[in-house]
C-alpha cells in the first residue's frame, strides 16, 4: 500500500490515538476510548483505508 498520510496528518493521529487508549488504560471506557487503536495503527503505518476510497492524499510526492 501507499503512503497516503502526512507528516502532519501522521503526527496528530498517533497523538490523539495514543490520547484515547490512555483514557481508556486509566479506567475511563467509553467506545471512543478503544477507537483510539484505529488512528494510532493508520498514523504509524501511514495508510488510512478511507482516504484511499476517497481519493484523499495528504502525503507530499516524493
Amino acid at each position: 500500500m501507499a503512503r497516503n498520510e502526512g507528516t502532519i496528518d501522521r503526527t496528530l493521529r498517533i497523538l490523539v490515538g495514543m490520547a484515547l487508549l490512555y483514557l481508556a488504560l486509566k479506567g475511563q471506557y467509553t467506545p471512543w476510548t478503544w477507537i483510539g487503536v484505529v488512528p494510532l495503527v493508520t498514523g504509524l503505518v501511514g495508510t488510512c483505508p478511507l482516504y484511499s476510497v476517497l481519493g484523499v492524499n495528504t502525503c507530499k510526492a516524493a
